[in-house]
């Protein structure tokens, strides 16, 4: 009864970095360079893998996916960002936190999918190099990419569809420069245990099986590396791997580490900095530590220039 004379609230307001106010143009500028890198490097691989015969084989098709979801990752979150840097106004709807929330969640279901068949992509190419062909076709990986993509959204889909119940009546600031499940749980007038159930089994389904498996597929990736009899070969692989799995390990320590640590005010900066690594600085790496320092890719860019100079 007492909930029903509360008044709800239609908005949130995402506090972002307000305690760094006074750097606000600094940061506006940094994180503007850091979108506008994301873009160009991510919509170059995506151009490269479509155009270029050349990269039409399986790791391409992969590396073409996570180009793709680092574009739409990085513009779920980074433009909001950019305008609470220059907007006095920080308000969000709550519809629209729950569409941030639900597209956030899918890309980084999908993203933790994605970066599990990868390695195993890897692992196979280095493990076991005479099955490559039969076992890394076509279809599978196609199949195997749609899966990524279907599993990510369909779980974003129940979390958000549960949040969507919950009741929001005041306070309505979120700590946070956008829309993730804790903070906002932590307004609601509900009762969340259920939501948060489903979102920490869900949360636990689309994080550790795929960590495990890509922690196995490096496990055994290097164990082959060190039996590889050339110094110059093993050096290598496992530069190309070791600069892989730093990425992998970043991403995942740091979804696991916010989501882990407690809600309490001692930790919600570094929880912040936390969500940065997996959110914005993880988009605009992956394409120069998996892609841009391939030679095959180097080659179709080199390839593309040539054709667009020649053109104009």
């Amino acid at each position: 009864m007492e909930m029903k004379n509360q008044t709800r609230i239609s908005e949130f307001i995402l506090l972002g970095f307000e305690d760094l106010h006074y750097l606000k143009i600094p940061l506006f500028l940094l994180f503007f360079f850091i979108y506008i890198l994301t873009l160009a490097g991510n919509l170059l691989i995506i151009i490269l893998v479509v155009t270029d015969q050349h990269l039409h084989i399986p790791m391409y098709l992969f590396l073409g996916n996570l180009s793709c979801l680092e574009v739409c990752s990085s513009s779920t979150i980074l433009p909001k960002v950019l305008a609470s840097f220059l907007l006095t106004n920080k308000a969000i709807l709550i519809r629209d936190c729950m569409l941030q929330y639900f597209f956030f969640c899918g890309f980084t279901g999908t993203e933790c999918y994605l970066l599990s068949v990868m390695s195993y992509d890897r692992y196979i190419a280095i493990c076991k190099p005479l099955h490559y062909a039969t076992l890394m076709n076509n279809r599978f990986c196609r199949n195997m990419a749609f899966v990524s993509w279907l599993n990510g959204f369909l779980a974003s889909a129940v979390v958000v569809l549960c949040m969507s119940q919950l009741i929001f009546c005041g306070p309505n600031e979120i700590n946070h420069f956008f829309c993730d499940s804790p903070p906002v749980l932590k307004l609601s007038c509900s009762d969340t245990h259920a939501v948060s159930m489903v979102i920490f089994l869900l949360s636990s389904a689309f994080t550790f099986p795929p960590f495990i498996l890509t922690l196995i597929s490096y496990v055994c990736i290097i164990s082959t590396i060190l039996r590889i009899s050339s110094v110059a070969g093993r050096q290598k692989t496992f530069s190309t791997c070791s600069s892989h799995l730093l990425v992998v390990t970043i991403f995942y320590g740091t979804l696991m580490s916010v989501y882990v640590l407690p809600e309490t005010n001692k930790v919600i900066n570094l929880k912040k900095i936390f969500s940065l690594f997996y959110t914005i600085l993880t988009p605009m790496v992956n394409p120069f530590i998996y892609s841009l320092r391939n030679q095959e890719v180097k080659m179709a860019a080199k390839k593309l220039f040539h054709k667009c100079w020649t053109i104009s």
